[in-house]
């Protein structure tokens, strides 16, 4: 996959965590529920970066 394809993935799966949290703010019902789809969205675009470029280097 391009670098260009991957950001594309990282810009979609953000974008679906911001609208899940902004439909929090909104449905305090399912408030909980979209704040944990919101995460999911985030965790993927972190998986989908960090299969492209590697995980981030360990402290020192």
């Amino acid at each position: 996959m391009t670098g260009l394809a991957v950001m594309e993935n990282v810009r979609r799966y953000r974008a679906i965590a911001s609208l899940c949290r902004q439909a929090a703010t909104f449905r305090p019902v399912q408030r909980t529920s979209l704040l944990t789809q919101a995460e999911e969205w985030e965790r993927r675009a972190v998986v989908e970066l960090e299969g492209y470029f590697g995980p981030p280097p360990m402290p020192v």
